[in-house]
């Protein structure tokens, strides 16, 4: 058996600012839809799943991010995931320049948890609350192999 990653989804409150977010930092808006009927509650388990989606990708091609927002049921808004919560928390993004991508995440008002730090002299890293509280991971390789 094989197997591959597809995507990373997310529920946001606001499509279009999770959107705007993601594309401004170098993500491919690939595709929008609004999904519903038989099909979607049964794949979600939601009786009357209904939600506007959109698929971005990776400049590379290799990653894909699926962003929702529900329309029905309602969402439920949560605190926001801490670093040390179990289960998914984050999604990661390898960056050419980790201090553009931060001024380009300011101007959507996200900013570092704490700071940038250096990890052996091989990253500079940081974690930051993105569109919807999402965490987001920067990294800049210092080092290349």
């Amino acid at each position: 058996m094989s197997i591959k990653l597809e995507n990373v989804g997310v529920a946001v409150r606001d499509l279009e600012a999770a959107i705007a977010f993601f594309t401004d930092l170098g993500l491919k808006l690939l595709g929008r839809d609004t999904v519903s009927g038989e099909w979607a509650d049964t794949a979600v388990g939601l009786d009357g799943n209904h939600a506007n989606i959109a698929m971005l990708q990776t400049p590379d091609g290799n990653g894909r991010l699926e962003l929702f927002e529900y329309i029905h049921p309602d969402a439920i808004e949560t605190e926001p995931t801490r670093p040390n919560e179990i289960g998914m928390h984050r999604v990661a993004f390898s960056v050419d320049d980790i201090d553009e991508a931060l001024k380009i995440a300011a101007r959507h008002g996200c900013h570092p948890l704490r700071g940038v730090a250096t990890y052996e002299d091989v990253y500079k890293l940081t974690y930051l609350r993105g569109p919807s509280g999402i965490i987001v991971m920067l990294a800049q390789e210092l080092k290349k192999n």
